[in-house]
């Protein structure tokens, strides 16, 4: 259902069942799956992506031309997964073609009020992004994690699976999958435990994913002399082998152990 007052150009691929609220702006080169709502004043632009039963808030900017001085108008595209929510003034700018072409969301996400998300980045599946973060281009953001709000991320940096960090962070370093992330600079302060029992990990998973990170951030090491401990150490493990190809795979580092200088 497309309201009076909303303008959608006549090539967007717009399914049924969407409705589109008044003042909504829907540009040539935009597709929206089936049982969508787009809130009024939403601007949606070439190459947008949305998947099915969406919810866009009034304000947001979808498919923003990158914030790249070495972009030159290629067509590149952004997409959004499934049952995603984007809050109010939402700003998410597609990909360049010095990189991957398209930024990503996921399906099942939350990106609250006033975040940025720029050119380039993958986010995964349920992860929560809360009010006023601000992405810089080329991030990853794996499945299940949280951002808490007004925290800033630098651009390249990985954010693992199933890890948080507190509000008002500055993200420089890449944070590893299921660990907690705190103070400035921003430093290794514990595992999300409240978090995997919510998603149904046991206790002895729990325990080997903290008693990894105490060998990682807590008794000193250097990351290296870490990482071969762990692997000469415990027997392999879909978790153990995760975290450690994380680590190893770092283009920025990771964060601080606790108690670090």
């Amino acid at each position: 259902m497309i309201q009076p007052l909303a303008y959608i150009h006549p090539q967007a691929t717009i399914a049924d069942n969407v409705v589109i609220e008044p003042f909504a702006t829907i540009y040539k080169d935009v597709v929206i799956g089936e049982g969508s709502w787009i809130g009024s004043n939403v601007t949606i632009m070439d190459g947008a992506r949305i998947g099915k039963n969406c919810r866009i808030f009034p304000g947001a900017v979808i498919s923003a031309p990158p914030q790249d001085l070495k972009y030159k108008g290629e067509a590149t595209t952004l997409s959004i997964g499934d049952n995603t929510v984007i809050r109010e003034c939402v700003t998410l700018n597609r990909g360049t073609a010095l990189d991957k072409h398209t930024t990503q969301i996921g399906s099942n996400c939350l990106l609250m009020a006033y975040v940025h998300v720029a050119h380039d980045c993958v986010i995964g599946d349920h992860v929560i992004i809360a009010n006023s973060v601000q992405l810089a281009g080329h991030i990853e953001i794996q499945d299940y994690a949280f951002i808490g709000g007004t925290s800033a991320v630098h651009q390249f940096v990985s954010v693992g699976a199933h890890s948080i960090i507190s509000g008002g962070s500055l993200v420089r370093k890449d944070v590893p999958p299921y660990t907690k992330a705190g103070r400035e600079p921003l430093s290794y302060v514990g595992i999300n435990s409240v978090g995997l029992r919510r998603r149904g990990f046991t206790g002895d998973q729990i325990n080997e994913i903290q008693d990894i990170y105490r060998t990682v951030f807590l008794k000193k090491y250097n990351i290296t002399k870490a990482l071969d401990i762990i692997e000469a150490e415990r027997r392999p493990t879909e978790i153990r082998d995760e975290i450690l190809d994380f680590i190893r795979n770092s283009n920025r580092g990771v964060m601080k152990g606790f108690g670090s200088v």
